[in-house]
Parts: structure tokens; C-alpha cells; sequence
């Protein structure tokens, strides 16, 4: 079993940044590849930006290129998403996920392993 609380979400004005942290604990070392999904109401949870847990391999959504960036610090069993630029339609519930399957994939169920989700509401 792996654990993960995020940590970091908030409100802001738009062109304004947020970093979210998620520590991970238990079996960390089952898991292959992480990630920050959101989902926003009345729409499907979508992928945000992934990373593998041990290469440092990453993958982003095509909306958060060049303003999001993911990292992983491995001594601490953390991953995080540091937001720059947000903009209102960045509002969503932001979700930290473990996959124990190789690769970076965007399909949330790939993910055996869920965050509670933190709030994130950027303002115009």
C-alpha cells in the first residue's frame, strides 16, 4: 500500500503561483510513476503532469506546458507540481496518483493509488 497526502492548494489571483506537495509513504518503492490529475466540477478528472519515480522522466497536459513543473525529491518521498501563471480555468481539485505500472501514462486508471485532493481556485 502506498499513502499520499497532498498539501499546498489555495486561492490566488490569476497570473499569480501555488506549489503543491505530495508525500507519498508505506511501499513507495512499488511505485513506478507519479502524478498530478484535477478535476474541475461537472468535468472528467484529466491528467495534469507526470513523472517517473526514478528517472525523472516527466510528461505534461498541452494547457500547463511552460507555466507547470513536476518534481520528485526521492529522500523525501515527495512530488511536486509548481504552478506559475495560473489562470482561472487552472480551478479544479488537484489530485496526487502512484502508479505501480511501468511508463508514463496519462489515463487516471493506471493509478492504484489516490491523494485526497487539494483545492486550488485561481480568481480573475
Amino acid at each position: 500500500q502506498v499513502q499520499l497526502v497532498e498539501s499546498g492548494g489555495g486561492l490566488v489571483q490569476a497570473g499569480g503561483s501555488l506549489r503543491l506537495s505530495c508525500a507519498a509513504s508505506g511501499r513507495t518503492f512499488s511505485s513506478s510513476a507519479m502524478g498530478w490529475f484535477r478535476q474541475a466540477p461537472g468535468k472528467e478528472r484529466e491528467y495534469v503532469a507526470l513523472i517517473t519515480w526514478s528517472g525523472g522522466n516527466t510528461a505534461y497536459t498541452d494547457s500547463v506546458k511552460g507555466r507547470f513543473t513536476i518534481s520528485r525529491d526521492n529522500a523525501k518521498n515527495t512530488v511536486y507540481l509548481q504552478m506559475n501563471k495560473l489562470k482561472p480555468e487552472d480551478t479544479a481539485v488537484y489530485y496526487c496518483a502512484a502508479s505501480t505500472r511501468p511508463g508514463l501514462v496519462p489515463s487516471p486508471s493506471r493509478y492504484n493509488y489516490w491523494g485526497q485532493g487539494t483545492q486550488v481556485t485561481v480568481s480573475s
